[in-house]
């Protein structure tokens, strides 16, 4: 028998957002856009640069994570073991985040988790898409300390 389906917030594994600022200060003055004025939200950000005509900000951010995860995203021995721990028990894991797919693929790969999930969803709605899925009895881990606990 399978263990329940995990939906489990990328933030959770490896906290990305610190990724995600450094990108939006480094492209300062080169979209045209604000990154002030952009939503904290990182798939209301990535709409409001498609509806900016930021060019092609999806490659810069894809090139600069795949440059800076290194120095930003760092596996953690426990959140490594509870996800290995969860793969052993054969649970469904799907991870979800609000931000782009450049940067969670990258994010995913650092943090050597890409081999433990079996679905990604990004952007705006992606817990949304991946309880649709893994199903409705998907539990929900948003916390990384949640996690460590489902292990």
């Amino acid at each position: 028998m399978t263990a329940r389906p995990l939906a489990v917030d990328l933030d959770a594994i490896g906290d990305t957002r610190p990724l995600w600022n450094a990108w939006l200060e480094s492209v300062r003055g080169v979209l045209g856009v604000d990154p002030a004025a952009l939503p904290r939200d990182r798939a209301a950000a990535a709409e409001a640069l498609d509806a900016a005509g930021a060019g092609n900000w999806r490659t810069l951010l894809e090139r600069f994570v795949e440059d800076h995860a290194p120095a930003y995203l760092r596996r953690d021995a426990s959140t490594s073991a509870a996800l290995r721990a969860l793969a052993d028990v054969d649970a469904d894991l799907g991870v979800f985040t609000d931000a782009p797919a450049e940067l969670a693929r990258t994010a995913l790969a650092q943090l050597g988790a890409t081999r433990r999930v079996s679905a990604v969803e990004t952007g705006d709605a992606a817990l949304e898409r991946l309880m649709r899925t893994l199903g409705p009895e998907t539990q929900v881990i948003r916390t990384r300390s949640d996690l460590l606990v489902h292990a």
